[in-house]
């Protein structure tokens, strides 16, 4: 090759494309990428939710068993021989009204069963009697407590047979001159009073002798006296409660009690048989355990044949503004004693005179509009923003100071209705598990219809919420 085509070749520079850059793609990039972080950011982040204040209840169990003490005497027979009652069970017998005969040789228990073998027609009144306790029984059965069926049964067979034997007895008068006059012995009341056909060991003790024991006792039983029976002298025949007062004893804790120890009465339905009725009611701790008990004046023969009763507390307390314990937080504020207040702005804004120094050393004192949270004893909560530790208030019309130190805390909510977090202080009637029943209408508390942070632990106080 020569070399005149060397130089040629060597003076040839290859060709290159100039790098075309559109800006087009570059924002959309950028939009991208922010598009990416955003989303990531969104998924990772806690999110804001609101919620909606209405006016509520909870579903609370005030449902308790109760132990029932009243005035009850056990009376034992004086004679020996087969027992029939003329009196029926949960009547009002007066002082000296015979209750029952005891027959020494059995001839009258003879003639009650040859009576008991005709016809025997039930009044209106006595059929009612037998529907009202089926009817008790089946609406308040329950498995767990098979028990009851056998106390059902006896009651059931008792009524009965003293209805059989009423209309035997009631010509009782021919057996007191004829000529089993010898061998038939009369049991009059020793006072008036309720009589039951019945008896559980229970009728000695007061409300202070009950214990968490005596109120569970699951191997609790009674003893069913019925017509018919062979009796010895001394042994019991009845029982007959004295007065129309009784009371009922409960086993509540410590929330329960702080809330019934603001009560006097207290409004009590009973499961047995739905009906209502108003109870005095105190507080008993022994044996390690609170009891409530609830004192009554009526309807002691309802429940004349009942050891145990399983009733519910109806309260007023459980109605209010409805909120989600998660949106419930505490914050901390300034406490500033409420004479220190005053107004500013033509009076249209509340706030304090704050102490304060111009260039040349002067002391002065400047207006600080302040937001009140809530009025306790004499004191205004303040937000913390508002005042430091170690600021001076000027009592107005008064050289009087007041340095900001004393602390105090709120339980409350964040009010999102004008679009930041806005903490509401709120005082709680009741609770649950899951929801808390505020007060309402209160001068710096929640209303109906609020929208709430439902996560009160999400925000902070005065951040922007965005929808």
């Amino acid at each position: 090759m020569s070399t005149q085509n060397k130089g040629k070749r060597a003076s040839i520079k290859k060709y290159r494309h100039p790098i075309n850059i559109n800006p087009g793609m570059i924002v959309f990039g950028f939009l991208f990428v922010y598009m990416i972080v955003v989303i990531i950011s969104y998924f990772r982040s806690e999110h804001i939710a609101p919620y909606e204040v209405t006016k509520g209840s909870l579903a609370v169990n005030n449902t308790y068993n109760g132990v029932i003490i009243r005035k009850e005497k056990v009376v034992s027979s004086n004679f020996a021989g087969y027992i029939n009652y003329y009196a029926r069970e949960g009547e009002k017998v007066a002082n000296n009204s015979m209750v029952y005969t005891v027959d020494a040789t059995g001839k009258i228990n003879d003639l009650m069963n040859n009576g008991t073998k005709e016809a025997v027609v039930l009044s209106a009144e006595e059929m009612s009697e037998l529907k009202d306790s089926i009817s008790n029984f089946s609406s308040g059965f329950d498995p767990l407590n098979y028990n009851e069926t056998y106390d059902f049964k006896f009651n059931i067979q008792g009524t009965v047979l003293k209805i059989a034997n009423y209309k035997v007895l009631s010509g009782i008068d021919k057996y007191r001159n004829g000529e089993y006059s010898d061998n038939i012995n009369f049991g009059y009341a020793p006072e008036s009073g309720v009589l039951v056909y019945s008896v559980d060991g229970y009728e000695n003790f007061t409300a202070e002798d009950i214990t968490k024991d005596l109120l569970y006792n699951e191997e609790y039983s009674k003893t069913q006296f019925s017509s018919n029976n062979l009796i010895s002298d001394g042994d019991p025949a009845y029982k007959i409660i004295t007065a129309e007062e009784w009371s009922i004893l409960i086993e509540i804790d410590e929330t329960k009690c702080r809330e019934l120890e603001e009560e006097d009465y207290i409004n009590v339905r009973f499961l047995k048989n739905n009906y209502t009725s108003w109870a005095a009611v105190s507080i008993l701790r022994q044996d390690g355990t609170i009891f409530a008990k609830l004192d009554f004046n009526n309807s002691m023969i309802t429940f004349a044949t009942d050891r145990f009763l399983e009733l519910e507390l109806i309260s007023n307390a459980d109605e209010g503004l409805k909120i989600p314990n998660s949106a419930i937080v505490e914050r901390t504020f300034y406490l500033i004693p409420e004479e220190y207040l005053t107004y500013g702005d033509n009076g249209n804004e509340e706030g304090f005179l704050r102490e304060a120094y111009m260039e040349d050393g002067t002391i002065t004192t400047e207006f600080v509009n302040a937001t009140i949270y809530a009025s306790y004893d004499g004191q205004y909560y303040v937000d913390e923003k508002t005042f430091k530790i170690g600021d001076y208030i000027i009592k107005p019309d008064s050289d009087e100071k007041y340095p900001i130190s004393k602390q105090g805390k709120l339980t409350g909510v964040y009010n999102i209705n004008k679009g930041y977090a806005d903490f509401k202080q709120i005082t709680v009637l009741y609770k649950n598990e899951e929801y808390s029943i505020v007060k309402s209408n209160t001068k710096y508390g929640l209303n109906v219809y609020d929208h709430i942070v439902l996560k009160g632990d999400t925000v902070d106080a005065d951040e922007f919420i965005y929808e």
